[in-house]
């Protein structure tokens, strides 16, 4: 659930109902039912805080709340204290006027569709009211103190024991997100110097300028302090971007490309298997077939990613948005683990950053995004269909096409991959045009 914070659906009403649904859905008869509760740095999490924890409690479950504390936390908090369920307030990479609920399961892992269809439905349904706990068994709610703490000492524990980062330069961009406090800790009790970065939340500079959406300032910053490396994280923490030493940026897809590749050296990748969707870069595909490994592609959105890794037990995955998955860490997205993994790779071999990414060697990209007046399926639009198989075939093995709606607005996107930068934009002007025009409502 996301959208503007105190307009329908993000209102307190709402999300106090969504509360009370969760805790009914979820609740194990017999014991206490333990739900906890995080947030990021936006001002209305106060009111959303509230609002979900005074629902939960009506029907009869308990509230441990967090407070400010990355997605991938929430994730770490619910499982090791063995909640029933965590919930996340926070719209990500949006600006401050949005805000969103997410709900992880007792083990750390995003809700199935199938139980959170139930939850939507229970949310409508006059049995919900009935459901209410009598007043002797309404529920409680309380701060966990450490949990940052707790947190932070989760991350450290991701980083190879006989490592330190001391002698490293860092900067870190807090996104003035849920990782404000935690991610500058974790790398300094690390050993590295830490330049900190937009790490002053005020309840509305979230992302602003800042984090993994704006790495400007970050690579500015590692260029004038002379520093080893730039870490980027967006507002609730759970993905990221890098910058190398000459202040360039390094994104998801190179992440993967050079951890995977060093787990497949060390043996350690499961099934000698990269997954991620299908916006990565073909180059990602010649450099882990050129190691000796294989990728599968999934349909955008890390938590199809995750569902292919669980399926079939692979351990690394993610999106060129930096949504990286280490499952044998994590259950989540977690930018600060990712960050590690990398460090822990340059401080082993010594190198920086610039010379470990040339594992990867990207093909032109480009994407073009189009406003359609409605979503006609590309199997229904022949004209269409010949036009990417004509541009496929000139292509070869050298590049491909991919066409796709956006799940959340009226927009087509077009991404063609190749060898030449000219003609690869020139067709997917031409193939985004074709799509407006044959996607006029009648």
């Amino acid at each position: 659930m996301r959208g503007v914070a105190n307009v329908e659906p993000m209102t307190g009403e709402t999300v106090m109902r969504l509360g009370m649904a969760i805790a009914a859905r979820l609740k194990q008869p017999g014991r206490a039912t333990r739900i906890a509760i995080g947030k990021d740095t936006r001002q209305s999490g106060y009111m959303f805080e509230s609002s979900i924890a005074a629902g939960i409690v009506a029907m009869g479950a308990d509230v441990w709340l967090t407070g400010p504390l990355p997605t991938p936390g929430i994730a770490f908090i619910t499982s090791s204290m063995r909640c029933d369920a965590g919930v996340v307030i926070s719209a990500s990479h949006n600006p401050f006027q949005d805000n969103g609920i997410k709900i992880f399961a007792r083990d750390g892992y995003k809700l199935p569709d199938a139980i959170e269809h139930e939850i939507e439905t229970l949310m409508a349904s006059p049995e919900l009211d009935k459901q209410r706990a009598a007043p002797g068994d309404v529920g409680y709610s309380r701060r966990i103190e450490d949990s940052r703490g707790r947190y932070v000492v989760f991350c450290k524990a991701t980083f190879p024991s006989d490592l330190t980062l001391d002698g490293l330069r860092i900067v870190v961009d807090g996104a003035h997100g849920a990782a404000y406090r935690v991610g500058p800790a974790v790398f300094e009790e690390l050993g590295a110097k830490v330049i900190a970065i937009h790490t002053n939340p005020n309840g509305k500079n979230i992302n602003a300028g800042a984090g993994a959406l704006h790495p400007e300032a970050m690579c500015e910053m590692v260029k004038h302090h002379d520093a080893h490396l730039g870490i980027a994280l967006d507002g609730d923490a759970d993905r990221l971007v890098l910058c190398d030493e000459n202040g360039v940026v390094v994104d998801g897809d190179a992440l993967m490309a050079l951890c995977a590749t060093r787990m497949l050296k060390d043996k350690s990748l499961a099934k000698g298997t990269l997954v991620t969707t299908v916006m990565s870069n073909i180059g990602l595909d010649r450099a882990m077939r050129e190691a000796g490994g294989k990728l599968v592609r999934t349909q955008v959105g890390d938590r199809y990613v995750v569902e292919e890794m669980r399926k079939h037990g692979y351990n690394l995955g993610g999106e060129q948005s930096g949504h990286v998955v280490f499952l044998d860490h994590a259950t989540t997205g977690d930018g600060i683990v990712a960050a590690l993994r990398v460090l822990a790779i340059m401080a082993r071999e010594g190198r920086p950053l610039s010379e470990l990414v040339r594992v990867m060697t990207r093909m032109p990209q480009v994407l073009v995004n189009t406003v359609v007046e409605k979503k006609v399926p590309i199997e229904q639009l022949p004209a269409i269909a010949q036009m990417i198989a004509d541009i496929e075939k000139e292509l070869g093995d050298d590049g491909r096409v991919l066409v796709r709606y956006s799940g959340t607005e009226t927009k087509v996107r077009v991404m063609i991959e190749g060898t030449d930068l000219g003609k690869i934009k020139q067709w997917a002007d031409d193939l985004a045009e074709a799509l407006r025009t044959a996607c006029k409502a009648s």
